[in-house]
């Protein structure tokens, strides 16, 4: 196996399925599909033995589902970015998925490209969301956090954001890549990268996810 591909694993219980997609994406020089699996307890077992750097994973699975097998590959402390990619365009999902660990979600009609983009976006340790799936998270927060009357005040941030680093935290809350960032501020992937850092940084947060919220909760996008 070449260690310079990103190891792939595709957990689907349509063998179909898993087959298909595994055929395409070795097409990709950069990819090789490591393994396999039809449940979410098989998942945790062939994960621990290949390890992957990404891992595709459906969410309704007989035995244990995608989001339950997300959660476990995250307390165990996988290093595998997973992506949740799924049929389903629910937001319960979306969400639990979300707060189970995953770094992607796609849905299973995104184009052929959309997903190996993803994948490359997640195999560098990025969080990637589709544009119409950020904007639904953003407005279901936005919903309980109205609901929460009794919500203190956040407290602003100690070092204010830079105004590039604005643009580019409003950008991520559109559902932009460093890549479409970079290309859409004419500056280098390299340079997103460090302004991403120090967004995170300067709000605290962990991934692009807890970014972007965060960052609603103190109106910065």
């Amino acid at each position: 196996m070449d260690q310079g591909k990103i190891r792939i694993m595709i957990v689907d219980d349509q063998s179909l399925l898993r087959r298909g997609l595994a055929a395409l994406l070795n097409r990709n020089p950069d990819m090789e599909v490591v393994g396999e699996a039809g449940d979410g307890e098989e998942a945790l077992r062939v994960a621990a033995e290949v390890n992957p750097d990404v891992i595709l994973m459906d969410v309704r699975m007989p035995v244990m589902d995608g989001v339950a097998a997300t959660r476990e590959l995250t307390r165990r402390g996988s290093a595998a970015g997973v992506i949740i990619l799924t049929t389903f365009d629910d937001d319960e999902y979306i969400f639990e998925g979300i707060a189970a660990g995953a770094r992607g979600y796609l849905l299973k009609d995104a184009e052929y490209e959309e997903l190996s983009q993803a994948i490359r976006i997640v195999a560098q340790g990025e969080s990637l969301l589709q544009p119409q799936i950020t904007t639904r998270v953003l407005k279901e927060f936005s919903r309980l956090s109205s609901m929460k009357v009794s919500r203190p005040k956040p407290q602003p941030l100690a070092e204010p954001l830079t105004e590039r680093e604005t643009e580019v935290l409003r950008l991520m809350a559109s559902g932009a890549s460093n890549q479409d960032i970079a290309e859409k501020l004419f500056i280098g992937q390299g340079t997103v990268k460090h302004h991403v850092r120090a967004i995170f940084a300067k709000l605290g947060a962990r991934d692009r996810v807890q970014a972007i919220l965060l960052a609603q909760e103190l109106n910065l996008v």
